[in-house]
């Protein structure tokens, strides 16, 4: 791989705060006739061989480069949670709803939670985890929720389907996930 586009690269990776998209890179070197996945394995197999205390992960649809596990501790004592989500639990369980059954309705998510989550799905809409994404079919036409690319950048997810499934869920917790939560998607 060339040097220049390595350096380039990282220079990406360490500028931004958001993922490196396929779309980005070739804009930034304004040409497209480079795969991007083969630019990261390259500088990723870089640290490695340097052992250096950043790794590049795939997320939200692109990459993005993070501080190894191993240097976890000492970032937190840094850090002390300063601009850490804070989410309540009924905001947990409204977004894990969202996050299994979408797109879902308002209406479906307060069947599963069994409170009105208008309040929250607000909260969550705010902090940009949640998103409209259209309207139902059925009567009424409600809203239909999602998640969004920040709740992927959030919880260190490529893709939904990186969620964990709601078996592994169950076995973790040693209790029986609400079947409600079950969806195609999420099995």
């Amino acid at each position: 791989m060339n040097e220049q586009i390595l350096q380039i690269a990282e220079a990406l990776l360490t500028a931004t705060a958001e993922p490196l998209t396929q779309v980005k890179f070739n804009q930034s070197l304004e040409r497209n006739d480079l795969r991007l996945a083969d630019v990261m394995a390259s500088l990723r197999e870089r640290f490695v061989e340097q052992r250096r205390p950043v790794d590049i992960v795939p997320i939200a649809g692109g990459y993005q480069l993070v501080t190894r596990e191993e240097f976890e501790p000492y970032l937190r004592r840094l850090a002390r949670k300063a601009g850490s989500l804070a989410l309540s639990r009924a905001a947990l369980e409204t977004l894990a709803v969202v996050a299994y059954r979408q797109p879902a309705t308002k209406h479906d998510i307060d069947q599963v939670r069994g409170v009105n989550t208008g309040a929250v799905l607000r909260t969550l809409m705010e902090k940009s985890l949640v998103t409209i994404k259209g309207r139902d079919e059925g009567v009424g036409r409600p809203l239909l929720y999602g998640t969004t690319q920040e709740f992927l950048k959030s919880f260190g997810l490529n893709r939904l389907s990186d969620l964990p499934k709601l078996k592994e869920v169950d076995s973790i917790m040693g209790a029986e996930v609400t079947p409600v939560l079950t969806s195609d998607a999420a099995q």
